[in-house]
């Protein structure tokens, strides 16, 4: 199974009815510029979907700072923008790969079976010098049968049961930079330090320019893991840790889930330990 296409690919499939693009560029601090920076210029028959806005639903007392949308509000979104299951479909960023990599993942967890991140995002599309647009293309509205793919996701409760029980299995992988991962910083949640028995491994070591490692190298980066065994994905707020859930699937791990609330949901519960310092699997 693909996971990303190249610029190339889109190039050629830019008059392609069959092909829809989705345009996820955003920024966290300053969330109205994804949107300003689309309306200025963006890839040739592009949507634009909205971190805040279309990928997450308002931010309660628990689910974390990105909690996944409402799938009934996000099927209508995607219906609206002409999305169904006989088109594929193309999400891009700037470039940075964990905007157009939430995208793919809430469409696949749909039930969308043919979806992929453009490796090096707008950025690699512009610097090939390839057709931009200010044009916003009129979507025809289709009809989107959503078909949940359970095993995709993790639920608090089962991440729960993982730290309550010391369990070493599924492997818990923790997404963010290592400084918040050790508790050495903290810019945003309410405490510092990770999910007690989780690894690290940064979401961003799957990339390089803003493509996806191939699958020789992410097999590499998760060597120590059994590719047959259950493993959860999380971040700060379940944006950052798709990337990870991308590698780990394009290097064959069969059983992988994306804990969505992540560590931000973890620590709105008073009661829940957090680990400072490092972990192994030993």
């Amino acid at each position: 199974m693909k996971f990303v296409v190249n610029k190339e690919w889109l190039n050629d499939q830019l008059h392609n009815g069959q092909v829809k693009i989705v345009d996820c560029r955003f920024e966290l601090g300053n969330p109205l510029k994804g949107e300003k920076l689309y309306q200025e210029n963006h890839i040739p028959g592009a949507v634009y979907f909205d971190l805040e806005k279309q990928l997450s639903a308002p931010v309660a007392k628990h689910g974390g700072r990105h909690p996944l949308p409402d799938i009934d509000q996000f099927k209508l979104d995607i219906e609206k923008a002409g999305i169904d299951h006989t088109k594929a479909v193309v999400a891009y960023d700037g470039g940075e790969g964990q905007y157009a990599s939430r995208f793919w993942w809430l469409l696949t967890f749909i039930g969308h079976e043919d979806v992929y991140v453009l490796n090096e995002g707008f950025k690699g599309w512009v610097e090939a010098g390839y057709t931009t647009t200010k044009d916003i293309p009129e979507s025809e509205l289709t009809t989107f049968d959503v078909h949940i793919q359970k095993e995709m996701l993790a639920t608090y409760e089962d991440v729960k049961e993982v730290v309550q029980q010391q369990k070493k299995s599924p492997v818990l992988i923790d997404s963010r930079e290592e400084q918040r991962y050790l508790g050495e910083v903290e810019p945003i949640d309410r405490l510092a330090g990770h999910i007690p028995g989780a690894i690290h491994k940064f979401w961003s070591e799957g990339l390089e320019k803003g493509a996806y490692k191939n699958t020789e190298e992410q097999k590499r980066r998760f060597s120590e893991l059994n590719q047959e065994e259950p493993i959860i994905v999380y971040c700060g707020s379940g944006v950052t840790a798709t990337p990870n859930y991308i590698a780990l699937k394009l290097g064959g791990y069969k059983n992988v889930k994306l804990y969505a609330g992540s560590y931000s949901d973890w620590v709105s519960y008073d009661e829940n330990p957090v680990k400072i310092g490092k972990e192994s699997r030993e």
